[in-house]
């Protein structure tokens, strides 16, 4: 089963204890958290160490920055530290992030605010000015910046827990509107299809058994399956077994397989290690690719399945601490 990804992002030698905790508690959350120091960013010899950690928060779904007085490496690539510009990728992926400030450091910052323009005053809370000139930058964006000081990392903690509990709170209401949703959905297009019946039952059949035929075609009961299993937002048709194999291409489902002699398969990936088999009966189809029509109530619910395909993880090699 796919966890959420949780990337760590700080400098290391001053927040070390913090990032120990914060593992924990992800861990204990039942989510994976992503350390560099722990072996967990995969680096390559033909690229900078920094360049894979920006890499990793591609396929992450959170990051959370600890911020402290140290600015740490700079990065060789852009004009922040490293640990800034992770900040900063995790931010212009428009990923969740949830941003930390040492108390010290939120404290003084106020007085850099009033003090920024003058030249010989010295800050004691950090040993690089540039850490509060990132603080205005991200204080500064319209969205996706909660900031929180701490002193320990109870405090984090703390926070995190209190968030991420409002987030699965959410998800559940959210999940059950779309459920609710759906309900209503299929009684319009099961209300729409008998509507449909009535007309044409009552025209003096002009069209014949054609127009029925036509009918029950387009309100399959393997469209709707398929848009609740693979959670497409509009409607689906088609009409051949070639048809659905680029329709279902297009929807990240790749290597069809028919050597089973009961199922078409597909591999759908529906994001990054996050992969499942889908399988389609071949009753469904005639000899020549065709879609059999059905009604509702021949459908049978092993039709459509689909199942969980075993994450494959890497064993983490180790390397040296990148900062």
């Amino acid at each position: 089963m796919a966890r959420p990804r949780i990337f760590i992002s700080s400098t290391y030698y001053d927040l070390k204890s913090i990032r120990s905790d914060l593992e924990r508690f992800i861990r204990g959350r039942g989510f994976e958290p992503v350390m560099s120091e722990r072996g967990h960013i995969p680096f390559q010899s033909d690229k900078a160490l920094e360049e894979a950690c920006y890499k990793e928060i591609e396929i992450c779904d959170i990051l959370v920055s600890i911020i402290g007085g140290r600015y740490g490496n700079e990065s060789k690539t852009v004009p922040y530290s490293i640990s800034q510009s992770e900040l900063k990728t995790a931010l212009n992926l428009g990923k969740p992030v949830y941003i930390f400030v040492e108390k010290n450091v939120f404290y003084e910052y106020r007085t850099y605010e009033q003090n920024k323009d003058v030249k010989k005053i010295k800050y004691t809370a950090v040993d690089d000015t540039r850490i509060y000139k990132f603080l205005e930058e991200v204080m500064s964006l319209p969205s996706n910046n909660p900031i929180k000081d701490f002193e320990n990392s109870g405090d984090v903690i703390e926070y995190l827990q209190e968030q991420w509990a409002g987030l699965f709170q959410r998800l559940l209401e959210e999940t059950a509107r779309q459920k609710q949703g759906r309900i209503l959905e299929d009684m319009k297009a099961t209300a729409n299809t008998l509507n449909q019946l009535v007309t044409f039952l009552t025209e003096e059949r002009k069209k014949g058994d054609q127009a029925i035929h036509d009918i029950l075609l387009a309100n399959h009961p393997l469209f709707i399956h398929l848009r609740a299993t693979l959670l497409v937002p509009y409607r689906v048709y088609f009409q051949t077994l070639d048809e659905m194999k680029i329709w279902l291409q297009q929807r990240s489902c790749d290597n069809f397989s028919d050597e089973d002699d009961d199922y078409y398969a597909w591999i759908w990936k529906r994001r990054e290690n996050d992969l499942k088999e889908l399988k389609i009966s071949k009753d469904l189809f005639e000899e020549n690719g065709r879609l059999k029509v059905i009604t509702p109530e021949e459908w049978k619910t092993d039709y459509v399945e689909l199942n969980d395909i075993p994450e494959y993880t890497p064993p983490a090699k180790e390397e040296d601490i990148p900062f």
